[in-house]
């Protein structure tokens, strides 16, 4: 045996021992145990009701109520292990929770960008690829002991106000995008098979929950007043969509009270709506420490006792903190609460543990057991999101065309700004340990020569001491790249933002730049909310801006990419960016979408917002042109009704709509058919964004987005697209009381500057199109 083959083998046989060191052992059910290896709660044979059942009927009462809580106990004469809860993966697995922890053998995870920036894709394909690769690499942090199988992910709260610090953790403002997002994602975690699961996603806070910390009120003592029907048309579509759609195991009530009462002890909401109404497969979970929140600081109960069995019996399962295994066997002693109740909520946990396989006996056997480090952090994942990054940026404005930049024209770039050399603002809040990073400088190094200046010492930038040394440095560039807007320290988890202006003293430092700079001047803006920058816009020395999210671990290489042309830029924005006036009209803490002129309340978001902005919702820019023409459409659309005394109805007749519960839904879809054609010189992918504008009507939004498709179209190729709208789904407004109708008339539908409209009658025939 030569020496390099001695050493190959050497490295076979350390490599095979550490990964004997690394297996997990069997969470339950160890095949070696022989006292519970063939009890009915691990026998894989039987159904998972009959095996949880049989598992909680031999619990004693202690033994349950430290099993309703995230760090639960270990259950030794039964072969259980402890267990923690609370994981993370909101994009990329995390260590913000104490069940993921990184070391040894995992020193790190894929990190994609942050949520904001890759719902700015627009591409449901790419938000299940990239919950694929994150559950990967969870199972195998798993399997090497270091995670668990649960994760409280994703965030699908409705990016209601633009203050809001976390609203960089969701897919934007409008509900039918989140909705998508939610399903897709969760999807992508947990895998397509209904009774297994990869993991276990949990879809939070529900619901009506987007103020954190504002004007002196905190999410602790915050009670959020919100109407039927905003709740049904806004605020509950993308928790609907994760239960319905995407399966999702696990629900997250939140700590905010709705209309007087805590969501985590609301049996309306948890028990009647996620459980009842949606069918819920799985278990619900509150915010940490939400139980003791709402008896300690909203006093919305008088004992801990009555706190532990109200949020039970409202069809809480899980506390996320210690409240239920201190008070919940004094509440079942006090009559307050049931045994029953308790088992009640560890068939609904168990039942996704065992779903998870940690009752099946060796992890090693069972489906993605072969998972391990070479799982995480590989090239293809890393690959993966590059492409989210460079999918996500927008490019919001481009002056000449000032962009894409020449390497032959500009050879030597000015790269400036407090975030021009970041690595961890990248990849935003709720994120782990990335595998490494590209910051901005070192992408646009690649390309180009720099010169590099921060400008500002952090994104706070409170002087202009190394302004000097700035605008010196655009001087002697041929083009100039300002890396500009916010972190953690401006927008976070309990950090909502008082203005939504660019911090201290940046826009003078942009402005000073710009008007020194021998090339042209483009400003790359880092953050998760909008910015108001119509200095900025209205600036004619700023060539163009590009807003490029929190591009996670790659994000310099996309932010390079786009810059020189090596990536044509297709992202969309996924909120409104509103002009700093905004403001003072609409505080956070009214919850109302839409406007109501009489009080000089503006409304919120594209669909209920009819003010200046800075740029819209669906806003970006491409270095290549499309044009849209229809190909085929329907002109008119027969709505059937279920019988004679439906139409009859002086109800329907009066308001002009008719109740979805009246119509027949059971119907094809309308089907719009649309070429687009690439007009420019190069290709590009391209988002079609179908919105509608009902019949007027004191229901319904402005407009509203009702599908999008994003398509890759060669320069000088056409491409066609079909959507299929469905009447009952796509067409329906939602009245006062929260009850969806279909209103009759003319329905407008525009792609862009491409234009249709389609007349709903009523009949009592089958829905026909022509």
């Amino acid at each position: 045996m030569s020496y390099t083959q001695f050493s190959v083998l050497l490295l076979l046989l350390a490599a095979l021992l550490c990964s004997f060191a690394e297996a997990r052992e069997p969470f339950a059910c160890d095949p070696r145990n022989g006292v519970t290896r063939n009890l009915p709660f691990c026998r894989v044979s039987l159904p998972i009701q009959e095996r949880a059942r049989d598992l909680v009927g031999r619990l004693t009462l202690q033994e349950k109520i430290r099993l309703l809580v995230n760090n639960a106990i270990d259950v030794p004469r039964l072969g259980i292990k402890g267990y923690e809860w609370w994981s993370e993966a909101l994009h990329g697995v995390s260590n913000v929770g104490p069940g993921t922890k990184f070391g040894g053998s995992f020193p790190g995870a894929t990190s994609f960008p942050q949520v904001i920036t890759t719902a700015a894709s627009f591409n449901a394909s790419l938000w299940e690829e990239i919950g694929r690769v994150v559950s990967d690499e969870a199972r195998a942090m798993y399997n090497g002991g270091m995670a668990g199988l649960t994760y409280w992910s994703p965030n699908v709260n409705i990016f209601r106000d633009p203050r809001w610090g976390r609203g960089q953790e969701t897919p934007g403002e409008d509900p039918a995008v989140a909705a998508k997002y939610a399903a897709a994602y969760v999807r992508g975690l947990q895998g397509n098979a209904r009774d297994r699961l990869k993991v276990a996603a949990c879809c939070k806070h529900y619901t009506a929950y987007d103020l954190d910390h504002w004007g002196g009120i905190d999410r602790f003592h915050f009670n959020a007043r919100v109407s039927k029907q905003d709740l049904e048309d806004t605020y509950d579509v993308p928790f609907k969509a994760c239960v319905v759609e995407g399966n999702v195991a696990s629900v997250m009530c939140s700590y905010n009270q709705v209309n007087g009462k805590p969501t985590c002890a609301d049996p309306h909401l948890l028990r009647d709506t996620i459980r009842g109404e949606w069918k819920l497969n799985g278990y619900i979970v509150s915010d940490c420490d939400s139980v003791g929140v709402f008896y300690d600081e909203q006093h919305y109960t008088a004992t801990p006792e009555e706190a532990a069995a109200v949020a039970i019996k409202a069809g809480l399962d899980l506390d996320c903190g210690p409240f239920l295994a201190i008070h919940t066997e004094a509440a079942i002693r006090g009559g307050k609460l049931t045994e029953a109740d308790v088992n009640g909520a560890l068939m609904n946990t168990i039942s996704v543990q065992m779903r998870l396989g940690m009752f099946d006996g060796e992890p090693s056997a069972q489906p993605y057991g072969n998972l391990g480090p070479r799982d995480v952090c590989t090239p293809a994942h890393q690959q993966l999101a590059l492409e989210a990054a460079r999918q996500g940026i927008v490019l919001v404005q481009n002056r000449g065309p000032a962009l894409p930049l020449s390497t032959s024209r500009h050879r030597t770039i000015a790269v400036i700004g407090p975030n021009s050399d970041v690595t961890e603002t990248m990849i935003g809040n709720y994120a782990g340990v990335a595998c490494g990073y590209t910051t901005p400088l070192q992408g646009i190094g690649r390309y180009a020569r720099t010169i590099h200046q921060a400008g500002c010492s952090g994104v706070a930038c409170r002087d202009d001491q190394q302004f000097g040394a700035a605008v010196a440095a655009a001087r002697q560039a041929d083009a100039t790249v300002l890396v500009m807007g916010l972190d953690q320290s401006i927008e976070a988890e309990f950090r909502d933002r008082v203005d939504i202006l660019l911090p201290g003293r940046q826009q003078e430092l942009v402005s000073k730049v710009a008007v020194a700079s021998r090339g042209p001047t483009v400003l790359v803006l880092m953050s998760g909310g909008p910015i108001d920058v119509s200095f900025a816009k209205n600036d004619p020395r700023i060539a163009a801006i590009i807003w490029v999210g929190y591009p996670g671990q790659a994000g310099g290489t996309a932010i390079a990419d786009v810059l020189f042309g090596r990536t044509n830029p297709g992202g969309k924005l996924p909120v409104t960016w509103y002009p700093q006036s905004y403001l003072r009209k609409a505080p956070m803490t009214n919850m109302a979408m839409r406007a109501i002129p009489s009080r000089g309340y503006p409304g919120r978001t594209y669909r209920f917002y009819n003010g200046p902005v800075v740029f819209p919702f669906g806003h970006g820019l491409s270095y290549s042109t499309f044009a849209h023409s229809l190909a085929q459409a329907p002109t008119t659309v027969s709505v059937s009704l279920a019988s004679l005394q439906t139409i009859k109805n002086s109800t329907i007749v009066s308001s002009g709509a008719i109740r979805i519960s009246h119509a027949n839904c059971n119907t094809q879809p309308l089907g719009f058919h649309i070429d687009v054609k690439n007009t420019g010189t190069m290709d590009g992918s391209h988002t079609l964004l179908l919105f509608s504008t009902p019949p007027p009507g004191t229901w319904s939004p402005n407009k509203r987005l009702l599908a999008f498709e994003k398509v890759h179209v060669g320069a000088g190729s056409q491409e066609r697209v079909r959507f299929d709208v469905h009447v009952c789904k796509h067409l329906s407004v939602v009245d006062h009381f929260g009850i969806h109708r279909i209103p009759m008339g003319e329905h407008h539908f525009h792609i862009g500057d491409l234009k249709h409209s389609i007349s709903l009658q009523a009949t009592l025939e089958e829905i026909k199109s022509k």
